[in-house]
């Protein structure tokens, strides 16, 4: 009964929600909590909370997936060290009933002014589990692993006003059009979920404006990534706004290998949780090391050009990237730290970087699809460039601070006990 009842959710929630990023392999009816709990998730932190941007959204899903997997993995006897506590638990607890409560909690907490809407999807996944001391002891230890990740998060410093430094000289970032925003920079100062500390991973930094390699990288995003582009090939362009799709596929990524992967229920909390553990540590290593360096975008170098002292470039006033550029600064790629940082440990998840996935996006109507993990962090390289928003270094060193994260959060988290 409770199978069915969770494969029924799951169906729903696929064909309610165009935004969930399923394959239509990973659509196939489930009956695993934790992806479904996971799809509820994304409701909340993207679909109504007004599409929070990336690494906003990372935070909430961390937060989840970090709670359900401490209360999967007491129910099943703590065979991985947990993250923050082990509720004492039987064995006999319903899983079911401990993913929904640790996840509504966490979201509750999150989200108050959905406080109505999450608390009537918590009573419907409530009232189709068995009742008895099975369903109550889950909804314990649920409660339990929600309220450490609560306590945890307190204070961590989401949110703050900070913003990132803004210069006038050569190469020092400023705000770009359309709209010239400055926000997002508390993320470089927000508390990691699992590496000690955001400064451990500081990138090289970005090529002298007046370099060669400099030259190199400005004239190929300068060719590449204009929304006018002759020469960026319909792949490229599929790639670039497939890769841009501000709702991040990296969860449907995460979800086709969980479906597809057959993994069960503990084996998707825990690989969910190092998905997000690794994917947001990276983002806040990136912002840190974004704020650090403060580097200006392509639209503004290639607008600028004439004020470089660089002989190689040319200025194009009227220059314009295939996407809009986020509001932060280029060096390092955020999204090349948290896809690297997310399939790093996803080989090490799987033992082997050739793991077939796929994943669709709306913004572009495809799906693409990988045949290893490595393909998946070679293409997010390019794709930032063929958007025209990231100078190829910014996307290079952006995969090692990631790759970095990635082997960090795997050598010390959500290890099997000894």
């Amino acid at each position: 009964m409770v199978k069915a009842r969770c494969a029924a959710v799951l169906a729903a929630l696929i064909l309610a929600a165009p935004l969930a990023f399923v394959s239509p392999a990973a659509a196939q009816a489930s009956p695993n909590a934790v992806v479904v709990w996971d799809l509820n998730a994304q409701t909340a932190i993207w679909d109504i909370a007004h599409q929070a941007p990336p690494q906003v959204a990372g935070r909430g899903f961390a937060m989840v997936s970090g709670a359900v997997y401490d209360a999967v993995n007491a129910i099943k006897g703590s065979p991985y060290e947990p993250y923050l506590v082990a509720p004492r638990a039987t064995g006999r607890e319903s899983t079911d009933a401990a993913v929904g409560t640790a996840a509504y909690r966490v979201l509750d907490a999150i989200f108050p002014a959905q406080e109505e809407r999450l608390r009537v999807q918590y009573d419907e996944w409530l009232a189709g589990l068995p009742d008895g001391p099975a369903k109550r002891g889950g909804i314990g230890v649920g409660a339990q692993a929600a309220e450490a990740m609560i306590a945890a998060r307190r204070d961590d410093g989401a949110f703050d006003p900070r913003l990132w430094t803004v210069g006038t000289r050569p190469g020092q970032y400023r705000p770009t059009p359309p709209d010239f925003e400055n926000t997002g920079a508390w993320v470089g100062f927000l508390k990691p979920f699992a590496v000690p500390d955001a400064t451990m991973f500081r990138t090289p930094g970005p090529p002298a404006v007046t370099s060669r390699t400099y030259a190199r990288d400005f004239a190929e995003v300068k060719r590449l990534g204009s929304a006018t582009s002759t020469v960026r090939t319909a792949d490229q362009t599929d790639a670039a706004l497939w890769w841009h799709d501000r709702r991040s596929v990296s969860w449907g990524m995460k979800r086709d290998l969980a479906v597809t992967q057959k993994l069960g229920v503990l084996e998707t909390a825990r690989f969910y949780a190092l998905a997000d553990f690794t994917g947001t540590d990276g983002a806040i290593a990136c912002a840190n090391d974004k704020e650090f360096w403060h580097f200006w975008r392509p639209v503004t170098a290639i607008r600028s050009a004439g004020t470089d002292g660089n002989p190689a470039t040319t200025a194009d006033p009227g220059w314009t990237p295939l996407v809009v550029t986020p509001p932060n600064p280029d060096y390092p790629s955020g999204h090349t730290c948290r896809t690297a940082a997310q399939m790093t440990a996803y080989a090490h998840y799987f033992g082997r970087d050739n793991v077939s996935f796929s994943a669709f996006s709306v913004d572009s109507g495809t799906t693409r699809h990988f045949g290893s993990f490595s393909q998946a962090t070679a293409e997010v390289v390019g794709a930032r460039i063929w958007a025209g928003i990231h100078f190829r270094s910014a996307d290079v060193d952006g995969t090692r601070l990631g790759a970095a994260v990635g082997n960090h959060v795997t050598e010390h988290y959500f290890r099997p006990r000894a």
